[in-house]
């Protein structure tokens, strides 16, 4: 039976500052407008911890029933792949981590709605739901998304959308269009660590069907992509700065393009796929990094 340690690993903890960015994003600029809630940030960051961890746990399973990950797999070994957990313990991992994600979000969505609005209650009800299945089947099950190139758009919208304007809208229950230039930012970042992830793994997850985008684009494209998703994360972040500047505090967060600009010379310049595996980790903490100056920004 696996120990705790093996959880914890096969949790992929180098994955959860990405996970939680959207919410320090939406969050902040809830403390700018004097509407924040330390209850409903945590609970917040709790159900987008729990579900990232379901999405790491359900990718594992997932790959290895499918038989994606064997040994022409670039990255890391997984736990089912390295026999550290069986597929029955990791069935049933996901299980408890999805019942639990969903006690986190029903408990959100209360706390945040009450009885003030059933229509947003019912509407939250039904993303939290979404995300729960949208983590499951990337990988899980025949017609598991992720097969057929459509993880980027679920990245997108789930990382960036629901997770900067959700936790924003859980806050204030008030309409903003300019949330959404910086929960683009953020999903089109997370899209890239997930482009980033498919370059690495591209010969592995042809030979083995995975028809990922970066499959179907080829090694050129998908680095023009990719140039393309970080670019656009500029833009929406200095547009939303363009549109809601107060003080010169607000543009704090560009000096955290200034790795990620290191990041795609690296990638312009690289032709190893193995060299790719450190760069998710620099993306995604770029990406943290991000969120975390942009909320000082607002909060300052």
């Amino acid at each position: 039976m696996a120990n705790l340690d093996t959880w914890v690993s096969a949790a992929r903890l180098r994955t959860l500052p990405l996970s939680i960015s959207g919410i320090l994003v939406g969050s902040s600029i809830a403390v700018a407008q004097n509407e924040f809630n330390s209850v409903i940030f945590a609970l917040a960051l709790a159900t987008t911890l729990g579900l990232q961890i379901l999405s790491n746990f359900a990718n594992d399973y997932g790959d290895f029933v499918k038989g994606t990950d064997n040994e022409d797999r670039v990255g890391p070994q997984r736990a089912l792949q390295s026999g550290m957990i069986t597929r029955d313990e990791m069935f049933w991992g996901m299980i408890v981590t999805g019942i639990i994600t969903f006690f986190f979000a029903v408990t959100l969505i209360y706390l945040a709605f009450g009885t003030r609005s059933l229509f947003y209650g019912l509407v939250f009800l039904v993303l939290g739901i979404g995300a729960i299945a949208a983590a499951v089947k990337y990988t899980v099950g025949d017609s598991a998304y992720g097969y057929r190139g459509l993880g980027d758009v679920f990245v997108f919208v789930f990382f960036g959308l629901v997770a900067v304007y959700g936790s924003y809208f859980l806050y204030t229950m008030e309409w903003d269009w300019r949330v959404f230039l910086p929960a683009a930012t953020i999903g089109f970042l997370s899209a890239g660590v997930l482009n980033l992830n498919n370059m690495r793994d591209r010969a592995a997850d042809a030979k083995a069907g995975k028809n990922t985008l970066v499959v179907k684009l080829g090694e050129a494209q998908a680095k023009q992509y990719h140039y393309f998703l970080l670019l656009a994360a500029f833009s929406s972040m200095i547009l939303y700065s363009a549109f809601s500047f107060t003080g010169i505090d607000d543009l704090l967060y560009l000096f955290a393009f200034v790795p990620l600009l290191f990041h795609l010379k690296r990638i312009m310049e690289n032709k190893n796929p193995v060299l790719l595996d450190p760069e998710l980790k620099k993306l995604a903490l770029g990406t943290f990094l991000l969120a975390v100056l942009f909320g000082l920004g607002q909060i300052l």
